[in-house]
C-alpha cells in the first residue's frame, strides 16, 4: 500500500477472489480497506504501525481505542486471522515494546468481546544469531531478551509466530556462495545441504526449520507454529538475480511447495502457511528492488502469472 497509484480496495478484493487468493496481510490498519473487506470471506492478518508500538505498550486505553477503531466494527463480517503487533522490530530500539503491546492488545480484544483473534508479531530472520545448519538455529543474544518471552506468551496461547522469510536477500548478498536454484526452490541436483541425516534442497525450508530450531531452544512448554508472513522475489530494480523469470519461478515454486502439504524436512507432513509479498509494485518504496516485489502492476495486470490453485483450497 506504499504507493500513490493503486486501485480501489473493492477492486483489489475482487482481484484476490478471482485469482484464488484466500487470505491477505495488511501492514497498515485502514478503515476504508477493512470496510471493503466486509463479507469478502478473505482471511486478514492485521498489523499495527511500528510507530504505534510505544503507545500500545504503555497506554491500555490507546490499545482499546485501536481495537475499537480497527477490529471491533468489522469483527462480525471480516475473518480476522491474527493481529500482529509490529513488523521486524526485533532486535532494535522498539523490541522491548512488542510484548507489552501484545498484552494490551489481547486485553483490549477480550474487553471488546473478540477473544477469538490471536495476537502475535512478525520477525525477520535477523532475529537468528545462527541459521546454518538449520538444526542449529538459535536466536541472537540481542534478540533473545525480547523474542524469548514472546515465544513463551505465544506457546501458552497456541498462537503462531510470524516470520518473514527471504531466500532472495541471502542469495543477493552472497551469490558466489548461494546457488540460485537452491534459492529458487528448483534444485534438481543432489541435496544442497545435509544436516544430521536430513536433506535440504531449497533455502526456504532451511530458513523455516532454522526458525523452528530457535523457537525450540527457548525451552517453553507447548508448540509454537511458524507462519511465513512474507516471502517473495523482486522482478526488477537492478538487484542481483532480480528478474521477472526468477520472481515467477520462486513464487510459483513456493505456492506449489506449501500447497503440497509436505512440510519441511524436520517437520514432514506439517503444512506450512505462507503469505506472498506483495500484491502490487509500490512506487513510493525506496528505489531499487523494493519497488518490484508485486505480483501485479497498479493497473492490475500481472507482472507474471501465479497459479494459486496449486496451493489448494486453504492457502
Amino acid at each position: 500500500m506504499i504507493a500513490n497509484n493503486l486501485p480501489s480496495p473493492d477492486k483489489v478484493i475482487a482481484l484476490c477472489r478471482s485469482k484464488g487468493i484466500t487470505d491477505v496481510r495488511l501492514f497498515h490498519p485502514n478503515t476504508t480497506v477493512l470496510a471493503a473487506l466486509r463479507g469478502s470471506g478473505l482471511g486478514v492478518v492485521l498489523g499495527t504501525l511500528n510507530e504505534d508500538l510505544s503507545r500500545l505498550a504503555s497506554d491500555a486505553s490507546f490499545a482499546a481505542s485501536w481495537v475499537n477503531s480497527y477490529v471491533q466494527p468489522f469483527a462480525a463480517v471480516v475473518r480476522f486471522r491474527y493481529v500482529a503487533a509490529g513488523n521486524e522490530v526485533i532486535p532494535g530500539d522498539l523490541a522491548a515494546l512488542v510484548l507489552p503491546a501484545m498484552r494490551n492488545l489481547e486485553s483490549a480484544l477480550r474487553a471488546a468481546g473478540i477473544a477469538g483473534v490471536p495476537v502475535t508479531t512478525a520477525v525477520s530472520t535477523s532475529v537468528l544469531g545462527t541459521s546454518y545448519p538449520p538444526s542449529q538455529g538459535a536466536f541472537s543474544e540481542a534478540a533473545l531478551a525480547s523474542v524469548g518471552p514472546i515465544v513463551s506468551f505465544l506457546a501458552s496461547r497456541s498462537t503462531p509466530l510470524l516470520a518473514n522469510v527471504y531466500p532472495y536477500f541471502a542469495y543477493a548478498d552472497d551469490p558466489s556462495s548461494v546457488q540460485l536454484d537452491y534459492a529458487l526452490l528448483q534444485s534438481t541436483s543432489a541435496a544442497a545441504v545435509k544436516d544430521g541425516g536430513v536433506e535440504y534442497t531449497n533455502m526456504f525450508d532451511a530458513i523455516v526449520d532454522a526458525v523452528y530450531a530457535a523457537v525450540g531452544r527457548v525451552g517453553v512448554s507447548g508448540d509454537v507454529e511458524v507462519v511465513v508472513s512474507e516471502t517473495g522475489w523482486p522482478s526488477g530494480g537492478g538487484g542481483e538475480g532480480a528478474s521477472v523469470g526468477n520472481a515467477a519461478a520462486y513464487v510459483n515454486n513456493v505456492v506449489r511447495h506449501v500447497g503440497s502439504g509436505r512440510g519441511t524436512p524436520r517437520r514432514p507432513g506439517k503444512a506450512v502457511e505462507a503469505f506472498i509479498f506483495a500484491m502490487f509494485n509500490e512506487n513510493q518504496k525506496p528505489e531499487g528492488v523494493e519497488q518490484h516485489f508485486g505480483l501485479f502492476q497498479p493497473d492490475m495486470t500481472e507482472v507474471y502469472h501465479v497459479d494459486f490453485a496449486a496451493a489448494g483450497p486453504s492457502s
